[in-house]
């Protein structure tokens, strides 16, 4: 048994005042003269012995009751697990989880209000002088600080559902950060969750200088499928054209899900419907197909019909529909009359030529594509700005020129992990293979003859091809590399083995030349992103935008505005949103009154998961030290207290100086040992 305040027990040597009273209150008698005896009634007799056990019994009850009333002020405990540090001011960080999997019921109602009325009972287990964080999953700044009991209390009742999502890791460095600068405290941390499975994949690392406490709340397995992803075939979308949009479904739960209903609308009309029966635990996948949209930015939406667990039902995406495509086309000073034909012949494309020492390299970043030809060699500021726009997804076209600088050509293309020409080869040869399952012929051909028409060779430049991984177009009969493409980055490179001149080859003039460098640039989309998800996505790259202080760049949805952090790079402009988000749906991002893009945000979808952690898997997972609980606990504020101050013997100690004392009470008012009445006659 351990004291809170140990001080107190000085106050037994008042014990020894009753003793003293005792020991020198004896009685005197007092005699009394009769006249005569005849007036003497009655006389009481009494032994001394059986006079003195009462005095004892007295003395006793008096000694215990005041023995357990300083016992009381002096607040006498059983250790607990974590009651080493009794009697110091506590610091305690409570998590809520607010995700929307606590939107799932249980007897108590939610489990978002069960989690705030526990965060509530923990706190009513300390002390009036006790300091709390309260922290949810929006890691907000006003939460870094500590509070005391009131405050705490209002806080809770202002938490509200969020879409974030967070690892117990990252909760507990949360907790920690706070919590490390009360070194004078003693430390607490409470996570009150339903402690999902995605919440925790790998051992937790905690402070062993800190009590952690895990609280979970459980509600019963409830079926659900969400919308993981979406996307888009084409790359580049063009006006009233089919597009073809790709669904991920995910049947989270452990039963079938049957004829899930689905829909499709863009700027708010409904393009396509199905309906899809998914495997228990499985992934699937479909492809809807819409047409009729005009140029400009679209708001898309895909948007399930599934019950119980609704949050995951919608699923947002935007994306672009150009009017006109543009196409950079870099020569040696005189204009590809093949490339200029190539592109006139469609509308949509809207080429513009330059020489190789007039390139805009501020503009490069908003174009899709940039082909080069009959370029002699490669200046060192063009090299670097056009691996630098490859790398941020770009396309760039190469067609080597007829008195090519062969060392110029493979410091540039070899700094881009793609072939480069190593010699002149001047032995005529043919294509022998296109190459239909790359993405440039993939479902292009209908019909394909056994002995098709492919461009003839009269000489060409033999590509190093060391570097492999490359999507070989067409090959040569004798295997070498035609034209290919590479991956640089998150762009593409394509080199040809010849310029594009008839001495060469046929193949400017070739019925494949059109449609493959169609293919090639229709392949180019250099658009921003389908969606983000929140939370996960804080740094957002657009085309380059000049700003100034009286010119901010902002996000707006409805009534709602944020203005982001926003920071020029090379090549791009870089959005910080810092968590500014907490709603999800389509965002426009606005210069003044411009619209420059459309935006959509998702949750995070592995809240999806209505999977929990056992009580197994967490004690793999966490520490030793860790505390587990259940949220079916009828008193959490009593297991608290009992764990963190040990099994509180006060409230014991004042009933029982009270009984002593009413014992007292009753041996002076009723307890008369060994009385005797004697008559005498008179």
């Amino acid at each position: 048994m351990h004291f809170i305040y140990s001080a107190f027990l000085f106050a037994l040597l008042t014990l020894a005042i009753p003793v003293i009273i005792h020991l020198f209150n004896f009685r005197k008698f007092q005699k009394v003269n009769f006249s005569n005896v005849q007036f003497l009634k009655e006389i009481q007799e009494q032994q001394a012995s059986r006079r003195n056990l009462k005095e004892r019994l007295i003395l006793a009850a008096r000694l215990l009751a005041l023995f357990f009333l300083v016992l009381a002020f002096a607040r006498p405990y059983l250790p607990g697990q974590n009651s080493g540090n009794t009697g110091r001011q506590n610091a305690v960080s409570i998590f809520v989880d607010n995700s929307y999997s606590m939107e799932t019921l249980n007897r108590e109602g939610s489990l978002l209000d069960d989690a705030k009325q526990k965060a509530k009972e923990i706190a009513s287990a300390y002390n009036i002088n006790d300091r709390f964080q309260l922290l949810t999953q929006d890691f907000e700044g006003k939460h870094q600080r500590l509070l005391s009991r009131d405050e705490f209390n209002d806080a809770v009742d202002q938490v509200k559902i969020s879409a974030q999502s967070r690892t117990l890791q990252q909760i507990i460095n949360r907790q920690q950060n706070l919590l490390i600068t009360q070194p004078g405290s003693i430390r607490s941390a409470y996570i009150i969750s339903d402690l999902q499975k995605n919440m925790a994949t790998k051992p937790v690392k905690t402070d062993t200088s800190i009590a952690v406490s895990l609280i979970q709340l459980k509600a019963g397995n409830l079926p659900n499928v969400a919308v993981d992803s979406v996307w888009l075939l084409s790359a580049v979308h063009r006006p009233g054209e089919n597009e073809k949009l790709v669904v991920r479904l995910h049947n989270y739960a452990d039963e079938k899900a049957d004829k899930v209903p689905l829909k499709v609308t863009i700027n708010g009309v409904q393009k396509a419907l199905g309906s899809y029966t998914i495997p228990a635990r499985a992934v699937q996948t479909d492809t809807l197909a819409f047409m009729g949209l005009q140029a400009g930015w679209q708001q898309g939406l895909v948007e399930l019909q599934d019950n119980p667990v609704t949050f995951d039902n919608q699923f947002y995406f935007s994306f672009n529909v150009s009017a006109e495509m543009p196409v950079l086309l870099i020569d040696g000073g005189t204009p590809n009359l093949y490339l200029k034909a190539v592109f006139a012949s469609d509308p949509f494309f809207a080429a513009q030529r330059v020489p190789d020492g007039n390139v805009d390299y501020a503009g490069l970043n908003s174009l899709p594509i940039v082909v080069i030809s009959d370029v002699k060699a490669i200046s060192t500021g063009l090299a670097q700005q056009l691996k630098t726009y490859v790398a941020k997804g770009g396309t760039l076209v190469v067609f080597p020129a007829i008195d090519i600088d062969l060392a110029n050509y493979r410091a540039f293309l070899q700094s881009m992990n793609a072939a480069w020409p190593e010699k002149l080869i001047t032995e005529a040869t043919k294509v022998s293979a296109l190459n239909r399952q790359s993405p440039v012929f993939k479902n292009v051909f209908e019909n394909f003859p056994d002995n098709p028409d492919l461009p003839v060779v009269k000489k060409y430049y033999q590509l190093n091809t060391s570097r492999g991984g490359q999507d070989n177009l067409m090959k040569l009969t004798g295997g070498q590399t035609f034209w290919a493409g590479y991956t640089s980055g998150r762009g593409k490179v394509y080199v040809a083995a010849v310029p594009l001149d008839e001495t060469y080859s046929n193949l400017p003039r070739h019925a494949l030349f059109v449609p493959t460098l169609f293919r090639i640039a229709l392949l180019s989309g250099h658009d921003l992103p389908l969606f983000y998800t929140l939370g996960e996505d804080e740094t957002l790259e657009i085309p380059p935008v000049q700003v100034t202080e009286k010119q901010l760049l902002k996000l707006v949805k409805g009534n709602q505005s944020t203005i982001p952090d926003v920071r020029q790079q090379e090549g791009s402009t870089m959005l910080y949103l810092s968590d500014q988000l907490h709603e999800t749906g389509i965002y426009t991002l606005k210069k003044q009154d411009s619209t420059l893009a459309t935006l959509a945000f998702n949750d995070n979808r592995s809240e999806s998961d209505m999977s929990y952690l056992s009580q197994t898997s967490l004690k793999q997972l966490m520490p030793a030290s860790t505390t587990l609980l259940t949220g079916s606990n009828a008193s959490l504020k009593g297991i608290v207290t009992e764990t963190n101050f040990g099994t509180q013997l006060w409230k014991l100690c004042i009933i029982l100086a009270l009984i002593f004392l009413a014992a007292e009470i009753l041996l002076i008012r009723y307890f008369n040992p060994g009385k005797q009445a004697i008559k005498q006659p008179v």
